[in-house]
């Protein structure tokens, strides 16, 4: 993994609020998003499993799920293509593209600027919920259906939190996990304008942004 990941790599932090409360709420431990999410995604996993009891098809637990899944997939690609490495166009712009990501692109060996911070986490995922009811509930009728999908959402988020943070620091000698070790390196020092997709390759594939 030389050819791709450089030894030298900064893995100090780079101080990016005069504030020390703000500055704190930069730095998340990979155990924190652990904490908090899991307990989340098991919550509405049991509570579809529960529905079946009321009437709720079985299926759609299992489907729910894997539906869940997929549309994680597809967020993580948009959100890290098209927020995280929007083109700035003035200096209040770069300043933010260099908040939501260009910091990990400049230091990506801090580890503790390698998960999604709560203090976004939250609001997106309560965000993104608000879409789903919106959707699963009101317009299609099928409450049954919500629980497992968002939990298949929340536990897509944990594996490519969990993911990333394991490319840029553990071995990943799996023939899958090191393909996404080094797919996510060459996102890094090869090709910062293409390979979005962390937790897989799929939306690049669909998106033309895979290079040969």
């Amino acid at each position: 993994m030389a050819d791709i990941f450089p030894a030298s790599s900064e893995k100090d932090s780079i101080r990016i609020f005069e504030s020390d409360f703000l500055e704190f709420f930069t730095h998340i431990h990979p155990a924190v998003i652990v904490v908090i999410w899991l307990p989340v995604g098991l919550y509405f996993l049991l509570s579809a499993i529960a529905s079946v009891q009321v009437g709720v098809p079985v299926a759609a637990v299992p489907l729910g799920l894997l539906i869940g899944i997929f549309l994680w997939s597809f967020i993580e690609y948009t959100l890290h293509r098209f927020l995280f490495h929007f083109t700035p166009r003035n200096p209040t712009q770069e300043r933010l593209a260099f908040l939501f990501h260009g910091v990990h692109h400049l230091r990506p060996q801090d580890k503790t600027r390698l998960v999604m911070p709560p203090i976004v986490s939250v609001p997106l995922a309560l965000l993104f919920y608000g879409l789903m009811h919106l959707v699963v509930v009101s317009l299609l009728g099928t409450p049954g259906w919500l629980d497992p999908i968002f939990a298949g959402f929340v536990f897509g988020y944990l594996t490519y939190d969990l993911t990333h943070y394991a490319t840029h620091h553990f071995p990943m000698r799996a023939p899958v996990l090191r393909y996404l070790k080094r797919y996510h390196m060459m996102h890094h020092y090869k090709t910062p304008d293409a390979r979005f997709g962390v937790s897989s390759p799929l939306w690049d594939i669909v998106f033309g942004t895979k290079p040969d």
